[in-house]
């Protein structure tokens, strides 16, 4: 379900208007979080092995980089009160 989740705030963040995409990446970025530290979870408890833990985290990671600078972007570009 986070997963889906996840997806589902990405694709609504990039067709939402420019003043309501932040926080839609944050929460997409909170979702994220919380997938990736389940993950561990499941790989502390031996439910996944090494191979299966990086093959799953290593692309989440790189997600949580990417979400990363598009919510630092739309911070710059966002006007301050």
């Amino acid at each position: 379900m986070l997963f889906t989740d996840v997806i589902e705030l990405i694709l609504t963040a990039s067709f939402a208007a420019r003043a309501n995409k932040l926080p839609i990446v944050q929460k997409a970025s909170i979702k994220l979080d919380t997938l990736k530290y389940f993950l561990q979870m499941a790989w502390e408890l031996k439910v996944l092995d090494n191979k299966k833990y990086i093959g799953i985290s290593t692309p989440l990671v790189e997600a949580g980089k990417m979400l990363g600078g598009w919510q630092r972007q739309l911070i710059k570009e966002t006007p301050t009160k």
